[in-house]
């Protein structure tokens, strides 16, 4: 029995992605992050937890999504791709948002203002 192809698993997300059907996109998604970390591609696996966020976000589940979210953020920093986990940040913060729980969306919002200042000074 072979491995599943994390990159197959991720293309058929897309395409329900595209399609608009995001509670099996975010499935996919979900399990082509799985795959992607066994085989140590954090950027892809962070993708990827960023897309299922994004698919619980249009699906209105925004708790599953702040957490695939600030998963995928994690993930990013890790291994310094800082300017997407911003964007993760950025996409948790909008969901804490929409949950109204105004603590949790201060306390992501400085976060990013910090991450972006320190970026924009490491050129």
């Amino acid at each position: 029995m072979s491995e599943e192809d994390p990159i197959k698993i991720h293309r058929e997300a897309t395409t329900l992605y595209d399609s608009k059907k995001y509670e099996e996109a975010a499935e996919k998604f979900l399990k082509a992050a799985e795959l992607y970390e066994k085989v140590q591609n954090f950027f892809d696996a962070s993708y990827s937890l960023f897309k299922a966020g994004e698919c619980k976000f249009f699906l209105e589940k925004y708790e599953e999504a702040a957490e695939h979210f600030m998963k995928s953020a994690e993930m990013a920093f890790g291994k310094s791709f800082n300017r997407f986990g911003v964007s993760a940040l950025e996409y948790a913060r909008d969901c804490y948002r929409q949950l109204g729980e105004t603590e949790k969306v201060e306390e992501l919002q400085s976060k990013i203002k910090e991450l972006k200042e320190k970026l924009s000074t490491s050129f």
